[in-house]
């Protein structure tokens, strides 16, 4: 069976092209033909070869050609050698034809030479740009053409697709001839529709339930929320590891005999989305025996390894148990200097009462210290820049924690799309290497966003971030935001480690103007720049000092009927502000908690020159606890006194209570207000707390969605205003105000969502509330 052929013209080529289509069964099969000997030489036998003559050969010399062969002048003309011959020829991969003839005593080779590739194209590609393609085939541009070669890249190219879970794509090779025996060859894709997970099952399981165990696995089963999500595609090394988490999770429920017998994926008859099934084996459930601790090392006694040891005779077998405990006393050791020094756990089933007794075996090794850190992979960062994130320098003791918190400390920065600290045998016993290697990543950063909340309206922003400018770690950032009734520009320079110490340094140089037109009638607006220094006292508690020179202006009026004691703070001042801000951060994640507490402390003095003086204190104290799995309780308050120097409290100075800080009521609206106007005229001192129950909805975790109840509560205290003739032209109420309702969040792709639905429970005559609100933001 030949390839078939047909004449086309090509677009932009004066002269007719040969586009030959190759069914991969057929080239195969005709290439394996001629390998394997079904056309063979066939000549009168008797004789010797007195010469061999090579025709048809036009890149390759003759001489190459003879070199190929078994046979040569002098020899006998044998079906058999001449065959090896033929053979041998074809192996080169040089010819894609080749026949063998007697002329008298002579030898004539006539080859047909495989064509060169002019290029390697593709059409119909759109999940994988040419670079991506053109990393997976084999075929290059001035390389022999072969149609193994191309069988083999069309392979290639489906099984790059199948890993995308894309198992109904096609790929039609095309060759296209040219002259001076050239090629195009053309990939012709159809990569159809991703092909999806139908459903996930399992047989065998009694202790825990389908749904439960589908929670485990990470492929998950295609649904209409997850259009985001890869994870509902049929990739064979994700069923692999599933396995693996199956066992894991099993293992972690005392459940030692556990095995997956089978992992099957099977297509629906249309071929657009797979079936999975696990066959599984859960085995009995077994309790920890005898627990004990057994060390080699002369100076560490097993006594004082026992107290990291967390299970205890009777628990559950959990084998992430053991594993945590394990790296426990590793990292124990590795703090006391033992970086090569292993621990084994030794497990002894005894299945008749179902239990398993465990040893943890230390190993031997001496004490070792810090000989050299090796830096690879940092081709734009700094040297420096890197090591000082090291908690130790070279010829200091090894510690583990140490190494482990290196690693934090480069995660931390952002730079590096990987950072691996490893700990190598050094030059002696004693000593190690630490190899660290480093995969950079871009680390400049453009966003564009756009959202709405209730307090700005509608808003867009745009900003542009470079985290390590220079390859020096350096911090800088230009940042606008555009809102309904708010203008922000804003630019930041830190140096993270300023004159190599670290302490954080730099400055922002800030320019806001805001509409208050929905709380009092004014706008406002500042300008100015703000140095600041910050460092790490002790491990957790971190230390900020800054100093703010201001321009601000109350001014725009909006409104004829603007009330007098705003009215009386029109115009513009100067404000010197030097700050202080004390954090102590005990939280597992400053983003998400879900334990922990954190305290802060801001103090601001006003008065080293400008024309408002002040004091302004704020605390602001948070707890977080988990009472349940995904259950997540967080009591948080803040409180805050501003006094003046000899000098009134500016509104601008002054707190407000209601919107963010107090749901249920709107923004400013709790607190002292013209009775005329009813502008909001803000306080000399605020209390506000919160307790609120972060809730699971039962819904998959890949979607975000979350929900929570709330309690808000507090009071604005000491009305700010200047002292007139008329005492008491205002109302102020200094009573609790209190609220609860329910929210809901999503971490949708287009940044967070959260909806909050707020009742007053206690308000007081005056006060403003608000029923819904909402924030929401976004980068594109």
């Amino acid at each position: 069976m030949r390839p078939a052929l047909k004449v086309v013209l090509r677009s932009g080529v004066a002269a007719l092209a040969l586009v030959i289509a190759l069914p991969p069964n057929v080239a195969v099969a005709e290439e394996q033909a001629l390998f394997d000997g079904v056309q063979t030489a066939q000549v009168q036998e008797g004789g010797t070869i007195q010469a061999i003559r090579i025709q048809g050969s036009q890149r390759i010399e003759a001489d190459t050609v003879r070199s190929y062969l078994t046979v040569q002048p002098g020899d006998k003309f044998s079906n058999e050698a001449l065959d090896k011959s033929l053979k041998a020829l074809f192996a080169t991969g040089l010819f894609a034809d080749v026949s063998l003839r007697r002329d008298g005593d002579d030898l004539v080779i006539r080859v047909v030479e495989n064509p060169i590739i002019n290029r390697v194209a593709y059409e119909g590609n759109k999940k994988f740009d040419q670079k991506k393609l053109d990393d997976e085939v084999q075929l290059r541009p001035r390389t022999v053409y072969t149609r193994t070669r191309v069988q083999a890249d069309l392979k290639r190219i489906l099984e790059l697709y199948r890993r995308a879970g894309r198992f109904a794509a096609t790929v039609d090779p095309k060759i296209i001839q040219l002259s001076e025996n050239r090629v195009d060859v053309v990939f012709e894709i159809n990569e159809g529709k991703p092909t999806k997970i139908d459903s996930i099952n399992f047989v065998g399981n009694k202790v825990f339930s389908n749904s439960k165990l589908q929670e485990i696995v990470s492929t998950k089963e295609t649904h209409w929320w997850r259009f985001f999500s890869s994870a509902d595609s049929y990739d064979p090394d994700r069923l692999t590891y599933d396995q693996e988490l199956l066992r894991k999770f099993y293992l972690s429920q005392g459940y030692a005999d556990f095995r997956v017998t089978s992992a099957i994926a099977e297509l629906t008859p249309d071929r657009t989305a797979f079936i999975i099934s696990y066959r599984i084996e859960e085995g009995e459930r077994y309790k920890f025996g005898k627990v004990d601790v057994a060390v080699a090392l002369k100076d560490v006694k097993p006594e004082s390894l026992k107290p990291l040891i967390t299970m205890k005779t009777g628990d559950w077998y959990n084998a992430t148990q053991v594993e945590t405990v394990v790296d426990t006393i590793g990292n124990a050791l590795g703090d006391r200097g033992y970086a090569f020094v292993s621990t084994s756990p030794v497990l002894s089933r005894n299945g008749a009462n179902h239990t398993i007794d465990l040893t943890l075996q230390v190993g031997e090794g001496p004490r070792v210290y810090v000989e050299r850190i090796n830096i690879v992979g940092n081709v734009r960062t700094l040297d420096r820049v890197v090591r000082r994130e090291f908690p130790f320098a070279e010829g200091d003791a090894f510690s583990t924690s140490k190494m482990k918190k290196a690693k934090q400390n480069l995660d931390n920065l952002g730079f590096f799309k990987k950072a691996e600290i490893t700990n190598l045998p050094g030059s002696a016993p004693d000593k190690t290497i630490l190899k660290t290697e480093l995969q950079e990543q871009s680390t400049g950063e453009f966003t564009v966003g756009t959202g709405f909340s209730t307090s700005q309206g509608v808003l867009g922003n745009a900003s542009v971030h470079e985290s390590n400018l220079l390859g020096r770690g350096l911090d800088a950032r230009l940042s606008g935001t555009i809102a309904q009734y708010a203008k922000l520009f804003d630019f930041s320079f830190t140096n993270p480690y300023f004159m190599d110490r670290p302490i954080a340094a730099g400055f922002d140089l800030f320019d806001s103007n805001t509409n208050y037109s929905s709380i009092s009638n004014y706008s406002f607006s500042s300008m100015g720049v703000t140095p600041r220094m910050g460092f790490q006292i002790i491990p957790d508690l971190r230390a900020t000092y800054s100093y703010t020179l201001r321009q601000d202006n109350l001014s725009n009026i909006v409104d004829s009927s603007i009330s007098p004691y705003i009215l009386a703070q029109s115009g513009s001042r100067t404000a010197s502000v030097v700050g202080q801000t004390l954090l102590w951060d005990q939280r597992d994640n400053r983003l998400d908690p879900t334990a922990g507490y954190y305290i802060q402390l801001d103090s601001s003095v006003a008065g080293l020159g400008g024309s408002v003086k002040f004091v302004r204190n704020v605390a602001d104290v948070g707890y977080f606890y988990t009472p349940f799995p995904k259950w997540t309780l967080r009591l948080s308050g803040e409180g805050g006194n501003v006094t003046g120097l000899g000098k009134r409290i500016n509104i601008q100075d002054s707190f407000f209570l209601g919107g963010d800080n107090l749901r249920g009521f709107a923004d400013a609206g709790v607190g002292p207000h013209d009775l005329t106007t009813d502008d909001a005229l803000g306080g000399r001192s605020y209390y506000a707390g919160t307790i609120q129950m972060n809730v699971p909805l039962g819904l998959p975790e890949e979607l975000g969605v979350g929900a929570h109840l709330f309690t808000d509560f507090g009071a604005l205290i000491s009305p700010s205003i200047p002292t007139i003739a008329n005492p008491d032209p205002y109302s102020s109420s200094s009573a609790l105000r209190v609220a609860s309702g329910v929210g809901f969040s999503w971490k949708s792709p287009m940044g967070p969502i959260a909806i909050d639905l707020g009742i007053p429970v206690v308000k007081k005559l005056g006060d403003k509330t608000e029923v819904f609100r909402v924030n929401f933001g976004t980068r594109l």
